[in-house]
C-alpha cells in the first residue's frame, strides 16, 4: 500500500447564514435557505471540532454510523444538492451586481489544510475569505474527496479492498469534476492570497494521487492471488507513474510552491517506494529465467534508491526500513548463490531493464445531485 499522508481533509470554517443576506420572496425560499445554514452549521460544527452533541446521540442522528468519516461524508451529502441548487438558481439571476453583492455579506472563509503557511501563531489556522459561491462550492468538493479517500483508508484495514478501490475511484471522479466543471470558472476571480485547494492543478495532483491509491489496493489484490511476476511489476510502476504525473504538475505551477513539504515528500517517497516493488518483482522474474546477474543488478539499484532517503515520519521510516529489509534479504541470498554456483557477472546501472507500467483504474465519474428546486428572490 501507499504510505498514508496526513489529513487533507483538516479544513476548517466560520459561520454562514444564507437566509440573512439573500432576500426571499416567498416562505418557501426562506425555508430553503434556513435548510441550507443547518446544514452547513451542522458541517462546520463537525469540522472545526466545536459541537457538543454526544457521540451516542450522534450515532443516533446518523443512523448508526459509528466513523467520524462516514458521518461527515453523509452531512456534505445533505449539503451539497442544496449549495449546488442555490448557485444554479443565483445564475439565473441578471442583475450580477446584486448576487455579487448579496455574496459578498455572506463573508465566506475557509482555512487550508495544504498551504504551507496555512497555520498562524500556536497553530490557529489562517482564514481565506472569497466572495462567490463557488469557492464554497470548491472548498465542500475538495472535502469531499478528501473524507472519500479518508474513508478508503479506514476500510483498508477491514481488508475490503473492492470497496476501498471504489472508494478512491470515486474520490478520484470528485476532483476531476471540480479540476473540469467547478474552479475554472472561478480561476479569474480569486486574489493573490488564496488556498491551494482551489486551484484547477491541485484538483489534478489529487486526482492522481487517488487513481494511484486505487492501483496500490488493485495491485495488492493482485499479489494475494499469485498473480505473474511480469503483471506485478506493470501494476507497482503504474503506480509510481500516477505519482509522476502529479509531481510533474506541482513543479511545473508555480501556484503550488506554496504546498506543504508534507505532501510533496509523501508523493515523492511513494515514487520511490513503488518502484522498489517493481523492481523486486521484475528481480524474481529475472532469477526464475536464469539470469542472476541482472537479477543482482537490478536489486542493488532498487536498494540504493532507497537508501538515498530516510523518511522523518515515523510510521513512513517504519515502512520503508521494511521494504528495505525485504529487498536485501533476496538480495543476500541471489548474491550468495551467484557467488558459489553462477559466477555470473553483474551489469552496470545503464545496462539494467527499464520498468514498464500500466495503469488499469479510472475515476468514477462525480454526478451533482442538484435538486432543480425554483428559488424566488427580492430583487
Amino acid at each position: 500500500m501507499l504510505l498514508h499522508s496526513h489529513k487533507l481533509s483538516g479544513l476548517k470554517t466560520k459561520k454562514v447564514l444564507f437566509e440573512e443576506n439573500f432576500p426571499a420572496l416567498d416562505s418557501g425560499t426562506l425555508e430553503y435557505l434556513k435548510d441550507l445554514s443547518s446544514r452547513r452549521k451542522a458541517l462546520e460544527e463537525s469540522i472545526n471540532g466545536t459541537s457538543f452533541t454526544s457521540e451516542v446521540i450522534q450515532r443516533e442522528m446518523s443512523g448508526g454510523l459509528t466513523s467520524q468519516c462516514q458521518r461527515d461524508l453523509q452531512k456534505l451529502e445533505l449539503y451539497l444538492p442544496l449549495l449546488e441548487n442555490l448557485i444554479l438558481q443565483l445564475d439565473k439571476i441578471e442583475n450580477k451586481n446584486r448576487v455579487f453583492r448579496w455574496t459578498s455579506e455572506l463573508r465566506l472563509r475557509w482555512s487550508s489544510a495544504i498551504n504551507a503557511s496555512s497555520m498562524l501563531n500556536l497553530g490557529t489556522p489562517k482564514f481565506f475569505q472569497i466572495n462567490d459561491l463557488r469557492f464554497e462550492l470548491g472548498m465542500v468538493l475538495f472535502l469531499y474527496g478528501a473524507l472519500l479517500r479518508e474513508r478508503a483508508l479506514e476500510i483498508i484495514m477491514s481488508q475490503d479492498l473492492a470497496e476501498s478501490c471504489t472508494l478512491f475511484r470515486k474520490a478520484a471522479g470528485v476532483y476531476n469534476y471540480l479540476a473540469e466543471d467547478v474552479l475554472p470558472v472561478l480561476q479569474p476571480l480569486l486574489p493573490r492570497e488564496r488556498p491551494i485547494e482551489v486551484m484547477t492543478s491541485m484538483s489534478n495532483v489529487m486526482k492522481l494521487i487517488c487513481l494511484a491509491e486505487a492501483q496500490a489496493v488493485t495491485t495488492n489484490r493482485a499479489e494475494q492471488r499469485a498473480s505473474s511476476q511480469n503483471l506485478l511489476t506493470k501494476l507497482q510502476y503504474g503506480v509510481t507513474q500516477f505519482l509522476l504525473e502529479a509531481r510533474y504538475i506541482m513543479k511545473s505551477d508555480v501556484d503550488l510552491y506554496n504546498v506543504s513539504n508534507r505532501l510533496v515528500d509523501f508523493i515523492s517517497l511513494n515514487c520511490l517506494l513503488h518502484q522498489a516493488r517493481g523492481q523486486k518483482h521484475v528481480a524474481i522474474e529475472l532469477y526464475e529465467e536464469g539470469k542472476i546477474g541482472l537479477a543482482i543488478g537490478v536489486l542493488r539499484d532498487a536498494v540504493s534508491n532507497m537508501s538515498g532517503r530516510s523518511p522523518s515520519n515515523e510510521s513512513w521510516h517504519a515502512v520503508f526500513s521494511e521494504e528495505k529489509s525485504a529487498l536485501r534479504v533476496i538480495l543476500k541470498r541471489y548474491e550468495d548463490e551467484n557467488g558459489f554456483i553462477y559466477l555470473e557477472r553483474i551489469p552496470d546501472a545503464y545496462e539494467l531493464p527499464s520498468l514498464e507500467g500500466k495503469r488499469i483504474v479510472e475515476a468514477i465519474p462525480y454526478a451533482p445531485k442538484r435538486l432543480g428546486r425554483e428559488l424566488m428572490f427580492r430583487i
